[in-house]
C-alpha cells in the first residue's frame, strides 16, 4: 500500500525533484533538464552513467537526501532505473520515506490512483515473468537431461565475461527482491540507530518483536546493510565504527531506540520488549517494571536520545 500525499502548509508548494541521466559523454542531459524544468522541478540532478551502472552517486545521493512529500520525477523511466525489478526497488524506498515518483513519458504517477495501479500491474507483470522464467528453465533443463545434454549456459561454462556480469546482477536483483520484503522490519532501526549504538546492540532491537523465524544473525544483516549502501538506499554512514558509549548511557540508549521506533508503545510494552532481548534491568534483574523505564526514559530525554 502506498503512501497518501500529505498536506502541505498555505504556499501549497511540493518538492518536485528531477533526475536526468545520460549514458555516454557525448549525450547531452539538456532536453531531459528543460522537460524537467517545464514539469515543475526546482531542482534537477544531472548524471552520466550506465543505465546498467550500479555506481551512480548522484541518484544515491538523491534517494538519501530525499524528504517526505518530495516527488522523484524523470522524463522516462529507463533513465532511472535498469530494469523492472528495479524500478521497484527505488519506488518502495521513496514510499517508505514518504515521498513519491513520477514519470513525464510513461503513465506512473505514485500520488495518484492511476499510477499506483498501473505500478501495481507491472509488479504482478513481473512476478509472473520470473514464474514464467523458472518454470521454462526447470523443463529446459528436464529436457535436456532427457536427450543427455549437460544443461546450463555455455557461455557461463566457458567463462564468458559478459555472461558472468549478467548472472551476478541477476542474483543480486533475486537477493534485493528478498531484502525489501524485510526492509520494514530493520531498515528504519539501523537508519536510526546506526553509527551511535553498536552492532550487537541494534540486532537485539530489531530481533525483540520478531517472530524466531523471522529474527536476523548478525553477518545476514551486514550483507543486508552493506548491499543497502552499495545501492545507495542507507548512507554510508551507518557503517562507520560506533563510537564508545559509557555503561551507564546504554540502557538509556536502548530503551531510548525502542520508543524511537514506536512512539506509542506503553511502558508495560517496553518492559516485555526488554525481557524479550534478556536485557537486564540496572539492578540485573530479569524482571522489568514500567517504573525502571520511565526512569531510564527520562534519562535519555537529558542526554538527548530521544527525537
Amino acid at each position: 500500500m502506498f503512501s497518501q500525499r500529505p498536506k502541505y502548509a498555505a504556499s501549497g508548494q511540493l518538492g518536485l525533484i528531477g533526475y536526468a541521466r545520460v549514458s555516454t559523454e557525448e549525450q547531452s542531459p539538456r532536453p531531459q533538464t528543460e522537460a524537467l524544468t517545464r514539469a515543475g522541478c526546482l531542482r534537477v540532478h544531472e548524471e552520466q552513467a550506465s543505465g546498467g551502472d550500479r555506481e551512480r552517486p548522484v541518484l544515491a545521493r538523491l534517494l538519501e537526501r530525499i524528504a517526505p512529500g518530495d516527488t522523484l520525477i524523470v522524463v522516462r523511466i529507463d533513465r532511472l532505473a535498469r530494469s523492472l525489478s528495479h524500478l521497484l526497488e527505488v519506488i518502495e524506498l521513496l514510499d517508505a520515506k514518504g515521498a513519491f515518483f513520477r514519470s513525464l513519458t510513461d503513465p506512473i504517477d505514485t500520488a495518484s490512483p492511476q499510477g499506483k495501479f498501473t505500478l501495481q500491474v507491472l509488479g504482478a507483470a513481473a512476478e509472473f515473468e520470473r514464474a514464467l522464467i523458472r518454470e521454462r528453465t526447470k523443463a529446459g533443463l528436464a529436457s535436456a537431461r532427457a536427450r543427455g545434454r549437460v544443461g546450463g549456459n555455455p557461455g557461463l561454462r566457458a567463462g564468458d565475461a559478459k555472461v558472468l556480469h549478467g548472472l551476478r546482477l541477476a542474483r543480486h536483483d533475486s537477493y534485493m527482491q528478498r531484502l525489501n520484503e524485510t526492509a520494514q522490519d530493520w531498515v528504519p532501526h539501523v537508519r536510526r540507530l546506526r553509527p551511535h549504538m553498536p552492532w550487537e546492540d541494534v540486532l537485539r532491537v530489531i530481533n525483540a518483536p520478531l517472530p524466531e523465524v523471522r529474527r536476523w544473525t548478525q553477518p545476514r544483516l551486514m550483507r543486508a546493510v552493506k548491499a543497502y549502501v552499495r545501492d545507495g538506499f542507507l548512507s554510508g554512514e551507518v557503517l562507520l565504527r560506533a563510537r564508545r558509549t559509557d555503561l551507564d548511557d546504554r540502557l538509556p540508549a536502548i530503551v531510548a531506540a525502542i520508543k524511537g521506533a514506536n512512539p506509542e508503545i506503553t511502558l508495560q510494552a517496553i518492559c516485555e520488549r526488554l525481557e524479550a532481548m534478556r536485557e537486564r534491568t540496572p539492578r540485573g534483574r530479569v524482571k522489568w517494571h514500567p517504573s525502571s523505564v520511565a526512569m531510564l526514559l527520562e534519562r535519555a530525554g537529558k542526554l538527548g536520545l530521544l527525537s
